[in-house]
């Protein structure tokens, strides 16, 4: 250990003078014997000083040294970790628009290739654990620089554009245009920095697993047992003995049958050679015969039923599934089975609100404005009773509630590539025309499946309106986790109701709505209550404008 210790000691002493060399002497003297020996002595502190505040003191700088000497240069990639020369990690938060490059860095070795650079898919959603690549914009060959845009990446949300961090050129494109369900991290594309090196990548492949964590995993990995052990393993159970179908034996073997099972043979066509017996010594007797036509029965029975099947069989069309769909399928199932729903509904009269909305609408077309809807008053009506009642406006965490501060309405759109829900953030601070302008601009970057993370991410509750573009007279929708409430709107309609005299009655119109609610999160009561001031925004506009 002492020579261990002096050996990596005077290779960093003289680490120093090698830092004032060109970059390939650095790069050749790591990627040898150096390297190595820095492992080997890594693992041996890691095991043997673990707890020890004095190879704290050693081990840091030495960490910190190789960290300085592979990453040559520091990188504008948020939230990265340089761990042996490698970029490992990407830049994303809730307010980027593109994607930053996750990368990692390969020097050249005694094989071949000149030092060069693996793009990885990044993660740009909480959710993505896989995406597809929609379309490259630059080939193979291209100069690129940072900041440009290198493809389009389809995530689970929405497609998004994934720049580039460094100047360089396209050397090889991993996956192509189309390619799908392509694992985070999963190397895509290959970059160099000289134009010079291109040719040297056209048969590149990407190695299947990191190389630095091979030898740990094989390291840890427990023996496999070997199949002779397991065969003759001592406290086994003997299998029962049931009359199954064998191969005929040979021809010289003569095949061995009480007379009644000899019989029953001949009387039902069973060929006796086919069948292994169970009576003394091989013997094949009534019940082996009779566990034969059992058997042949069940085989006949399901082989017609497949073959009605077959010939029932309707003409359909496989559609593929796109990203968006499989992670809107696993998040809604995930909702029903972990979620305990429970649903209240109420009738509001909408007679002022649409007095009120035309009333608006004709000063918006004055002014030059657009028109507002009906669904942009309900969304405000939505956020007003959040306000009123912060229960609502909430999501379970397991070991707390979580409460919301900020009132952001997610809304959803459905588009020939799946549901989307666009987030309105502050909605209960914004005006009605603002809002309309928002729910307008999201819903047309959703059809044009051009959504950003931020457009999209973020909200507290969801309101979801099928009845003013479908009709739908009320519905039960689900809750989209991790929220804790989801609003479903159906469409109004005209009703007779009691007027204010005895006999006397008169026409309105009234609107289903129906409240999904977490009961881990939102009491029932406190879900009648959030609807009691819901209905009171709606029947009183005036009071949202207050």
């Amino acid at each position: 250990m002492a020579s261990h210790l002096l050996n990596h000691s005077s290779k960093m002493r003289n680490a120093s003078k090698l830092l004032h060399h060109e970059r390939a002497l650095l790069v050749r003297w790591f990627s040898g014997d150096a390297q190595s020996s820095l492992n080997r002595n890594r693992d041996v502190w890691k095991t043997q000083f673990h707890e020890s505040s004095t190879t704290r003191s050693v081990f840091e700088p030495a960490s910190s040294f190789n960290k300085r000497s592979f990453g040559m240069q520091k990188r504008n990639i948020s939230m990265a970790t340089i761990k042996r020369g490698s970029i490992i990690g990407f830049g994303f938060n809730g307010e980027i628009s593109r994607s930053q490059v996750l990368s990692r860095r390969c020097y050249a070795s005694a094989s071949d290739l000149p030092p060069h650079q693996e793009i990885g898919m990044p993660s740009l959603s909480p959710t993505m654990t896989e995406g597809n690549i929609a379309r490259w914009l630059k080939k193979e060959g291209d100069k690129i620089s940072p900041g440009e845009v290198l493809c389009e990446v389809e995530t689970d949300k929405a497609t998004v554009e994934m720049e580039c961090m460094e100047e360089g050129y396209l050397a090889k494109i991993i996956r192509g245009d189309g390619a799908k369900e392509i694992k985070v991290g999963e190397v895509i594309a290959v970059t160099v920095e000289d134009e010079g090196d291109i040719a040297k990548f056209k048969d590149y492949q990407p190695s299947a697993s990191e190389p630095s964590a091979a030898p740990a995993k094989e390291i840890s990995a427990p023996p496999t047992p070997k199949k002779e052990e397991e065969v003759e393993e001592p406290g086994r159970e003997p299998e029962p003995k049931v009359s199954k179908p064998s191969a005929p034996p040979s021809s010289g073997d003569r095949t061995f049958a009480s007379p009644l099972a000899r019989k029953l043979g001949e009387e039902k066509n069973v060929p006796l050679s086919s069948i292994k017996g169970t009576g003394p010594e091989g013997l094949i007797v009534k019940a082996d015969i009779d566990d034969y036509l059992a058997s042949g029965a069940k085989e006949v029975s399901a082989s017609s039923k497949a073959k009605v099947a077959t010939d029932a069989a309707l003409d359909y069309t496989d559609i593929p599934v796109s990203q968006i769909r499989k992670v809107t399928a696993s998040r809604l199932l995930l909702s029903k089975q972990t979620i305990p729903h429970y649903y209240l509904t109420v009738d509001t009269c909408v007679d002022k609100l649409t007095s009120l909305r035309t009333q608006l609408n004709s000063l918006q077309e004055a002014s030059g404005g657009s028109r507002i809807s009906v669904n942009d008053l309900v969304i405000k009506a939505a956020a007003l009773a959040l306000r009123k009642v912060p229960q609502c406006n909430s999501s379970w965490a397991n070991d707390y509630i979580r409460q919301y501060n900020n009132v952001n309405i997610n809304v959803a759109v459905q588009t020939d590539n799946g549901l989307f829900v666009p987030v309105i953030r502050d909605a209960d601070k914004k005006g009605l025309s603002t809002i309309g302008e928002e729910v307008k601009q999201l819903a047309k970057k959703a059809k044009e499946n051009s959504l950003k993370p931020q457009d999209y991410e973020g909200g507290t509750f969801t309101v979801s309106n099928l009845g003013g573009p479908f009709g739908v007279r009320q519905f039960c929708a689900i809750i989209n986790p991790p929220q804790a409430g989801i609003l479903a709107v159906g469409s109004s309609e005209r009703r007779v109701v009691p007027g204010s005299g005895a006999e006397e009655f008169k026409f309105a119109s009234f609107m289903s709505v129906t409240l999904s609610c977490d009961h881990r999160v939102i009491d029932g009561a406190i879900g009648a209550e959030w609807l009691k001031a819901f209905k009171g925004y709606i029947e009183n506009p005036e009071t949202m404008l207050l």
